[in-house]
């Protein structure tokens, strides 16, 4: 019997018990499939990463599942959860880099931009350009998640599918409170994500929302299991290049979305677009700790 270390993070929060809940695990080598699965749905998370330096690549590497045995990809809670659990146990994941930090999901290769907040690890991950890939017609989408057309209508602005590394639908909600009565009917979600290409589906509105905040927002991706999850940092890159493109935010700016708070976990998203690519950030705090046994 082996023993694994492993820690449990909130992400996209400075606090304790708000963001979205991480498993991290700690291997030194690879796992068998199996084990990667079981392991994720032990912990129920929405994701379980797992992590180890690989001194051939000069890299932090990290992998993740759904407890849905779907493998995540991409710049999102996943991987900032294990990138700042690295800097706050000060593991040194990025020796020999050369002063550009930078670490891989799977294998794909995420730079990075660390600095520290309210003295915690506050990082960036930079996700590509975003491009609008398709998009859905309304009634099929106000079926899937319990709203009417005219809760689909926010500045004229369409339902499409963005994606900078993972293909999301954004759709605009006309205010805050459609947006807390959107219910999800996973067949219905399933289905049009298979038609139409999509993974995830990324309410939001910009209507009445707090000052500090430029989106609210909610996600439902049960395609790969996840009912809705608290912070979705691979849909909030997409959200930033859409209302960018849309001339609602501008580039080279701070901007913040507010996910979470109709599960009682509210998350705080930063995200600025750049001519190369889009950053999302934020920090994580460790909330428990543990061995495992495989």
């Amino acid at each position: 019997m082996k023993e694994l270390d492993y820690y449990v993070l909130d992400v996209f929060t400075d606090c304790q018990y708000k963001g979205n809940q991480l498993a991290v695990v700690y291997i030194n080598e690879e796992l068998d499939p199996d084990q990667y699965h079981n392991i994720a749905r032990e912990f129920g998370y929405s994701e379980t990463s797992f992590v180890h330096y690989s001194e051939k690549e000069n890299m932090f590497k990290v992998r993740s599942f759904t407890p849905a045995k779907f493998e995540v990809t991409g710049a999102g809670h996943n991987l900032l959860g294990a990138v700042c659990l690295a800097l706050l146990k000060v593991w040194d994941i990025f020796k020999n880099q050369g002063g550009a930090s930078r670490v891989k999901i799977k294998d794909i290769e995420i730079p990075l931009r660390i600095t520290e907040k309210n003295g915690l690890p506050y990082v960036g991950m930079q996700q590509r350009p975003a491009s609008i890939i398709g998009t859905v017609p309304a009634e099929i989408i106000s079926e899937a998640i319990g709203l009417s057309l005219d809760d689909l209508l926010l500045n004229g602005w369409a339902i499409n599918i963005v994606k900078t590394e993972v293909a999301h639908l954004m759709v605009p909600v006309s205010n805050l409170s459609a947006l807390k009565n959107a219910t999800l009917n996973k067949s219905l979600l399933k289905h049009a994500s298979n038609r139409f290409g999509f993974e995830g589906c990324y309410l939001f509105t910009t209507n009445g929302v707090d000052n500090d905040t430029v989106a609210e927002c909610r996600f439902f991706n049960p395609s790969i299991g996840i009912d809705e999850d608290p912070a979705t940092g691979t849909a909030a890159g997409p959200l930033a290049g859409y209302l960018e493109k849309l001339g609602f935010i501008n580039k080279n700016q701070d901007y913040n979305f507010l996910q979470g708070k109709y599960i009682n976990q509210s998350s705080t998203i930063h995200v600025n677009v750049e001519q190369q690519g889009i950053w999302v950030s934020g920090s994580s705090v460790i909330t428990m700790s543990g061995k495992l046994f495989i």
